[in-house]
């Protein structure tokens, strides 16, 4: 622990300059010991210092919060050479940690060699400008981290169009913050630097000329995006209208959700032991056991307090779970809270009015899992099961819950199917379900359910 105690101090002074202290959190420095890589590791790798604010809880889910930072800090490529916490009541609204703190940091910036400050929270622009400024190296917060993820992650043009628009929300407000060169004049005469004829005006800073090009960029990927999910409302009402019904996978980041896409539908999506794998949505065809289709959707992961602007940006993806007729709700079963990521998960559903959806809690990594946790989720959940999407430990179970939790289909039909209406016999199969089959002379008796259009059609043989 990191000890900054003067000798001569009360008792009663020892115990406040302890409770503010920087508290070092143990276990989650990444720094190489195998000298060999350090060369190759120091071109791509940033150092960082990680800092946080415990104001409330106990300090145990405060060390996981930091646990997680420095998850996200190494899967952004970062190598964390100290983690520190500071009591406070709240975070200081001028210095994040306060002036005498900041100072202290300073020095262990020094004494680490690092050149990047991670902060567990979000901060305003006012406090990045002022811990920049003392720490003199660059400081971030949690925000911008977890964007920085996305923006490395995203491979197709919408996830690209999405972090773009959620980067350039969060930065517009703290331009200011970014360097005191953004305050430069660019009006004045033809020829000189800046944004050119059009977007010179008498005093114009380049500040405002930054702010007004971002603010342009921004409405042209709302444009963009807007395009690209119509496309994505054209491909699920062309399902609807198939009656074809809609699971969606969702869950905290890492919990196992692809690697359960992958066991349901041989999907063969990425599959990585990293925060934030999948950005982009993949949807695959499945089938019940009795033969019924449905599709199943993978979406992106959530994290606590998962930066507003990015469910902004990626509302339209998300849809796809709010518009789905079943969520499997994925919870890592080995994780030391799990109640807490349903809780951080559910927040973000209700926030894109998904709350609504039927819900199945699926509990992966049961092979890995406290049999006790296992219990204690399965006794306050009221739809769950146990699975792991590794070795397939539960699959068959969830499977059969899936279809039993799929819409009904409403109609009842008892009708013969002539030999040379081998089309609508191939659609009873496809979107409907067969209790008997009976072969005759004169075609196919076939009893069971099917959707509303279909039956209709059958109505008229």
């Amino acid at each position: 622990m990191t000890e900054f105690l003067e000798a001569e101090l009360t008792t009663g002074e020892q115990e406040l300059e302890s409770r503010a202290a920087l508290r070092r959190v143990a276990g989650l420095s990444t720094e190489l010991e195998d000298v060999t890589e350090v060369e190759y590791r120091q071109l791509r790798l940033e150092k960082v210092v990680l800092i946080g604010v415990w104001s409330q809880g106990s300090f145990d889910a405060t060390q996981r919060s930091m646990g997680e930072l420095a998850q996200l800090a190494q899967t952004a490529g970062s190598q964390v050479m100290d983690a520190l916490v500071q009591k406070r009541d709240k975070p200081d609204t001028s210095t994040y940690i306060g002036s005498g703190k900041l100072e202290e940091l300073r020095q262990i910036v020094l004494a680490t060699g690092a050149d990047t400050v991670i902060c567990n929270g979000e901060l305003s622009p006012s406090q990045l400008s002022k811990m920049e400024k003392v720490v003199k190296v660059k400081v971030v917060d949690r925000t911008w981290l977890i964007l920085d993820i996305f923006a490395q992650h995203a491979r197709s043009r919408e996830g690209k169009a999405q972090v773009s628009l959620a980067q350039m929300q969060y930065m517009l407000p703290r331009l200011r913050g970014w360097g005191e060169s953004l305050s430069r004049q660019s009006g004045g005469r033809v020829g000189s630097q800046g944004g050119g004829i059009g977007t010179r005006g008498p005093g114009e800073t380049k500040l405002e000329t930054d702010r007004r090009r971002i603010g342009k960029s921004m409405a042209k990927l709302r444009r963009e995006i807007k395009d690209m999910h119509k496309a994505r409302l054209t491909q699920r009402k062309a399902r609807k209208k198939q009656q074809i019904p809609a699971v969606a996978i969702t869950g905290y980041t890492n919990s196992g959700k692809s690697s359960l896409l992958n066991r349901l539908t041989n999907a063969g999506v990425l599959v990585e032991n990293s925060l934030f794998a999948t950005l982009d949505p993949t949807v695959r065809q499945a089938k019940t056991p009795s033969g019924r289709e449905f599709t199943i959707s993978d979406t992106v992961g959530f994290v606590r307090e998962l930066p507003h602007q990015l469910v902004e940006a990626f509302r339209s993806t998300l849809e796809e779970v709010a518009d789905s007729e079943l969520i499997l709700h994925v919870v890592d079963g080995s994780d030391p809270d799990p109640e807490g990521q349903l809780s951080a998960v559910r927040a973000v559903l209700t926030e894109i009015e998904a709350s609504n959806v039927p819900e199945l809690v699926v509990i992966n990594k049961c092979d890995a899992a406290d049999p006790f946790v296992i219990d204690r989720l399965k006794l306050h959940e009221k739809n769950v099961v146990a699975v792991s999407a590794l070795t397939g430990q539960g699959i068959d179970e969830l499977v059969a819950l899936i279809e039993k939790q799929l819409p009904k289909l409403q109609f009842d039909i008892k009708v013969l199917i002539p030999y040379d209406h081998g089309d609508l016999l191939g659609r009873i199969y496809k979107e409907g379900h067969v209790d008997h089959r009976e072969d005759t002379n004169d075609g196919v008796l076939i009893v069971g359910q099917v959707p509303e259009a279909l039956a209709k059609q059958l109505e008229a043989l």
